[in-house]
């Protein structure tokens, strides 16, 4: 997988601006599969536990993966380890491909959980993807401007957000899910084509990222043992861990709270108009760089998406229901830019593999949690509550109407509540309200890379923190 010299790219911005519009690139395409096959699933099954099964098992692999391959991303070529992310990737799309076709040719009947095999395969390859990319972009990009680094990767999000459904839509109109599948396979056949073109830097040898070295479980262990050391870092992992459970089960209930009062189209145009407001939250953290304080912008931006959710509850009606996925959207780019800046600032280049992927294996046990809760929580419990004979018809019956979708907005508001008290708690904590005065910058404010430390024996690698 390499390119003869005169064809390769190793200016850092540069790297970084072509990586960032390959995974671009891929992440729409990975969008209309998700989009395409989730849609298929829930029309198909009606069943909100069939349609949140797809996200468990897009996930619960990464979980289980993630130590292993923060390690590995330290020890390998990091370009290589996105290589083999988005090649394992675009082999679970073939898989599903392959499925499809041989689906509408009569050879078998397609049923949900037949997905769930190759979208496993490609959340294995997956966790080597962001643990890669986030630990390059410090030796990429000069640590005062991550905030803006990490916010372009909020763009390439947003952007996939809204232009997956739309495409997705239309494809499935004119060609089924053959369609959707097609594209996918192109995506990320160019992603792979942008990876080969670039190479990346090695990063400085730090004192804190040696300290593991040995065994890969020694290395596994030492992103923990950094983190664990640092109560800051622990008790914001606490608070981004809650905040993500609420976001994840938002992600989740917003199809069934939709296609409960209006159909598959619309349901297309209010993914668009959320992934608008995820593409302008984006572009404004990207253009303004975030509050000098970062952890005001994380707490800030947290609490008014707790706010957002109240808006999404009290009547049936599309445009108040865009209005609040828009809205909602918009405020998860400058939170998750600015703690994945304040993670990257904290951490030396060479454990940052190591302590990303702890941090990721942590933060992607919520989704396949969230996706055990969704069912029984809506299907179960609120749904039932909130139906025209429910416990609840006669009370927030009263407020909130009766009938499909009712008790998803329910649990909205109450998901809204909870947003609001984990910010209270977090900013209460000193070590979270302290963390950017009480832990040091472990990263150089100019990256260094291997090549500058050769061509200049007396630079010195990035300080432990």
């Amino acid at each position: 997988m390499s390119l003869p010299r005169h064809l390769t790219i190793t200016q850092p911005m540069r790297v970084f601006w072509i990586t960032w519009f390959g995974q671009l690139i891929s992440l729409i395409g990975s969008g209309l599969t998700a989009f395409g096959v989730g849609a298929k699933v829930f029309l198909e099954t009606r069943s909100t536990t069939q349609y949140a099964m797809l996200t468990f098992f897009a996930v619960a692999p990464m979980v289980l993966l993630s130590p292993f391959a923060g390690a590995l991303v330290d020890r390998w070529d990091r370009r290589r380890a996105m290589l083999l992310a988005d090649l394992g990737n675009g082999a679970s799309t073939l898989i599903i491909f392959a499925m499809v076709i041989a689906s509408n040719r009569g050879l078998f009947k397609l049923e949900a959980w037949h997905f769930y095999l190759p979208i496993a395969l490609g959340a294995c390859f997956g966790a080597f993807r962001w643990p890669a990319f986030f630990a390059t972009v410090t030796l990429l990009v000069p640590k005062q401007h991550l905030g803006r680094a990490n916010a372009m990767a909020e763009v390439a999000s947003g952007a996939s957000q809204i232009l997956s459904p739309i495409i997705a839509g239309a494809l499935i109109a004119r060609m089924g899910l053959i369609g959707v599948l097609t594209v996918d396979v192109v995506s990320f056949s160019f992603a792979v084509l942008t990876l080969l073109i670039v190479r990346f830097p090695r990063p400085p040898v730090s004192v804190a990222g040696q300290k593991g070295k040995g065994s890969l479980f020694e290395e596994m262990k030492q992103g923990w043992s950094f983190i664990r050391t640092r109560p800051g870092l622990m008790a914001l992992l606490a608070f981004t861990a809650v905040a993500s459970l609420c976001m994840s089960l938002v992600m989740l209930l917003i199809t069934p709270l939709v296609l409960g009062f209006t159909d598959v189209s619309t349901l297309g145009v209010i993914g668009s108009v959320a992934g608008a407001g995820a593409l302008v939250g984006a572009i404004g953290m990207g253009v303004w760089g975030g509050p000098k304080n970062v952890l005001h912008g994380i707490l800030g931006f947290s609490l008014l998406s707790g706010l957002v959710l109240f808006m999404a509850a009290p009547v049936l009606s599309v445009p108040l229901v865009a209005t609040a996925a828009a809205l909602y959207m918009f405020t998860m780019p400058p939170m998750m830019a600015g703690s994945q800046a304040l993670w990257q600032r904290k951490v030396p280049a060479d454990l940052q593999g190591r302590a990303s992927a702890v941090k990721r294996t942590v933060l992607l046990c919520v989704p396949p949690l969230a996706a055990l809760m969704a069912g029984p929580l809506a299907d179960g419990l609120f749904e039932p509550a909130m139906a025209k004979e429910g416990a609840l018809a006669n009370s927030m019956g009263r407020l909130l109407g009766v009938g499909p979708g009712r008790g998803i907005a329910l649990l909205f508001i109450g998901l809204g509540l909870l947003t609001i008290v984990n910010v209270v708690v977090a900013w209460l904590n000193p070590r979270v309200r302290h963390l950017d005065r009480e832990i040091p910058d472990a990263l150089p404010d100019i990256p260094v890379t291997q090549q500058d430390a050769a061509q200049d024996p007396g630079t010195p690698s990035a300080p432990a923190a």
